[in-house]
């Protein structure tokens, strides 16, 4: 059977004001103009958020299946057709029981992967990283993680600083696995050095890292001017201000830009008492603070809110859904299959109405209802 869904189509080379998406089998078979549309909806290819804790009352930070069932879920009510599942700090069993119990919603589909953000961490920037649980990276852990996975764990978040580090970059490029940089008080030759050994994220940018200054760049800098780094932004008003998260895309460019959620178990849920890789949190006006010292614990963010405020903050509708969808397929390796509106690629959409809400979410050519 052929489904036809019609509308202002977002493609990689721009939109197609009166267009039409053709999906067969599961796959986007066609897109082409289509005269008879008269301004629709948009139609937008699934999200990718490469970075999620959780949502709608569930986490990932446990390692527990039933739990990460349910938040994928939740983001895909939100148009999010693919994610990683993300990991905060944690002791090596933990992440050992997470990656088996993860792997088999990967090979279902469920999850387009693994993400460890920590404990490889700089104790200095850890954020709402619990700090009992951070130390130097082993290769050791990485390579039984990995083997253990058989290539679930997509993503590994570490800084640069750390001793080890490089080698550990080089375990992960040599395996596939993504090596971003993150939580870091590294210096900008010392992020250089990380991505000359194949780091190629940057982990919510400007966010746990050592601030910009004009003799010392840092990290910022190096990651933002580097021509193959992705570099996550947080656009929930909260992590950045507008201005720099304009700065950042203008600078980078939206194929080198990628809107995440960062969300932890409070997205789509009321004010209140929570957790994060066993911290205390408390989410006030939805904002995601630890009850210890008020660091920002992730945020209560999905990703169509995210499309609507980059777009609020002046980034175009095109640049802002390659930023919620391409740019982070392509970053994690998923560019093959997922992240666009284009024959060939499984049909995972996104019909928006013209204040960018969510109308209708289709994953695989089925409708999510």
């Amino acid at each position: 059977m052929t489904v036809r869904v019609n509308g202002k189509v977002v493609t990689p080379s721009g939109v197609i004001r009166q267009g039409c998406v053709e999906v067969r089998g599961g796959r986007i078979s066609a897109v082409a103009e289509y005269p008879a549309v008269r301004d629709g909806h948009w139609v937008v290819p699934g999200f990718v958020d490469m970075h999620t804790h959780g949502g709608g009352g569930h986490t990932f930070t446990t390692g527990d299946a039933d739990q990460a069932r349910a938040a994928a879920a939740f983001h895909l009510r939100h148009g999010t057709t693919s994610l990683l599942a993300s990991l905060v700090s944690a002791p090596f069993d933990l992440m050992r029981s997470a990656t088996t119990a993860f792997a088999p919603l990967v090979s279902d589909g469920v999850l387009a992967g693994i993400h460890f953000e920590g404990p490889y961490l700089s104790a200095a920037r850890c954020g709402a990283q619990n700090p009992e649980f951070l130390r130097d990276p082993s290769t050791d852990e990485l390579d039984e993680l990995i083997k253990l996975g058989d290539g679930s764990v997509r993503m590994v978040t570490l800084a640069p600083e750390r001793p080890g580090a490089l080698e550990a970059i080089g375990v992960l490029t040599r395996h596939g696995v993504v090596a971003a940089v993150g939580h870091t008080d590294a210096t900008y030759e010392q992020t250089v050095a990380a991505v000359a050994a194949g780091a190629n994220v940057g982990t919510h940018l400007f966010n746990g890292m050592r601030p910009v200054h004009h003799r010392e760049p840092g990290p910022v800098v190096a990651l933002l001017t580097a021509p193959n780094v992705v570099c996550e932004l947080v656009a929930d008003g909260v992590h950045l201000h507008q201005g720099t998260l304009t700065f950042a895309t203008g600078t980078a460019g939206p194929e080198r830009c990628a809107l995440i959620t960062d969300a932890m178990a409070a997205a789509g849920m009321p004010d209140g008492e929570y957790e994060l890789g066993g911290q205390a949190v408390t989410v006030t006006d939805g904002e995601a603070r630890l009850a210890r010292d008020g660091a920002i614990a992730g945020s209560t963010l999905t990703m169509d809110a995210a499309l609507r405020n980059a777009v609020a903050a002046g980034v175009p509708v095109p640049d802002a859904v390659r930023m919620v969808s391409t740019t982070p397929a392509l970053a994690i390796g998923l560019g093959a299959e997922v992240g666009a509106l284009q024959p060939g690629l499984r049909a995972d959409l996104v019909v928006l109405d013209d204040d960018l809400r969510v109308v209708r979410v289709m994953r695989g050519g089925d409708w999510i209802e």
